[in-house]
């Protein structure tokens, strides 16, 4: 080992003797957080993972989300790029093809779009291309979907795009301690995962314990055990089922509360991971509770909500005591910021759809 290298082993080891003294025990952060230290984390464990993208490096990402990773890893692990992001992805597929698992992030939702040839034709398809000879651990993360005020191409809800796309794993945390869990696997998996990280939680809190987390994390590596396309019930209830994720768990989860109000017990189900999708959680809560509503802020038509009301409708006809309803994000390009309130699915058009569940029956 290098002088070089000792004096670089010796900072990492400092900063994870800091990182650890800084969080140990249960506290309150916030999403981004939880993301800046499961790709911290990621990186101390292997230094295989890279994270890169536009203003990724000194600046710490626009959201923050990377703070403080080059100044404890050093330009080559964390490091900006040009602002091309089909150049971006096209140097994460050649890195995981040589051995390296690439953390990139996209800045903003529709700034992939350039991108999207990349995902696409090359990412998605190499390892069934290869005949399985060729993985591709890669994870591109795109801040999505509304709620920030922001203007086109700054708010988007693209999530169906990719769940579209055979080849893909696509997950979303809604709280922060899925942030860190979800994010560690979706950096372990040999599989390339698009991360759709709600841009309006990231500053949402939450009180978790990290090192509880990392425990966990270890001990489900060590066994071989992975939480990855499961979904979460959020809230129990038996009157019917509000199956959502990303963005909008939060507020299915207010609508419950306020149907609890009501006298009415719904049941959440947070989807955490779109693909692969757990028909198993979703179905048993619908057949117990006999109504559902999906709530998600993209678009209706042609949705990852269409495809979960059929899949629920196929599994589940016999146990359905109403037609599902959707409650989503109206067919008509992202809106301005003083309409987004309008677009956004709320409280009120949930329990108006859940109004309509055929109670009478």
């Amino acid at each position: 080992m290098s002088p070089t290298d000792v004096s670089a082993a010796t900072a990492r080891a400092a900063a994870r003797a800091a990182a650890t003294a800084e969080t140990a025990g249960p506290q309150t952060i916030t999403l981004a957080k939880a993301l800046n230290t499961a790709m911290a984390d990621a990186m101390h464990a292997d230094p295989s993972v890279l994270v890169f993208g536009e203003d990724v490096g000194l600046l710490g990402g626009v959201f923050r989300i990377t703070d403080g990773l080059t100044k404890t890893f050093g330009e080559n692990r964390c490091f900006d790029t040009p602002l091309a992001e089909s150049g971006i992805v096209g140097m994460a597929v050649g890195m995981a093809m040589n051995g390296m698992r690439p953390v990139i992030e996209m800045q903003f939702d529709a700034f992939a779009y350039p991108a999207f040839e990349q995902i696409v034709s090359h990412v998605a398809k190499m390892h069934n291309r290869t005949k399985g000879a060729v993985k591709l651990p890669m994870v591109i993360r795109v801040p999505y979907a509304g709620g920030i005020g922001g203007v086109e191409h700054h708010c988007d809800s693209s999530e169906s795009y990719y769940a579209h796309t055979a080849g893909l794993k696509v997950f979303t945390p809604a709280t922060v301690a899925d942030g860190y869990r979800m994010l560690r696997e979706a950096i372990d998996s040999d599989d390339p995962v698009m991360f759709m990280e709600p841009k309006k939680l990231y500053w949402s809190k939450d009180q978790v314990d990290l090192d509880a987390l990392r425990a966990e994390h270890a001990a489900n590596t060590e066994r071989g055990i992975s939480s990855e396309g499961q979904a979460a019930v959020a809230r129990p209830g038996t009157d019917a089922t509000l199956i959502a994720y990303g963005p909008s768990v939060p507020t299915a989860l207010a609508a419950a509360a306020a149907a609890a109000e009501e006298g009415r017990s719904l049941e959440v189900i947070d989807v955490r991971s779109i693909v692969p999708f757990d028909d198993e959680t979703v179905c048993a809560s619908v057949r117990k509770t006999g109504r559902a509503v999906v709530i998600a802020e993209a678009h209706g038509f042609a949705s990852v909500a269409s495809e979960i009301v059929a899949r629920v409708q196929e599994r589940c006809f016999h146990h359905l005591a109403a037609p599902i309803r959707r409650v989503t994000g109206f067919d008509v390009p992202y809106p301005a910021p003083k309409l987004e309130h309008y677009y956004l699915p709320g409280v009120d058009r949930i329990l108006d759809a859940v109004d309509d569940l055929q109670w009478e029956n």
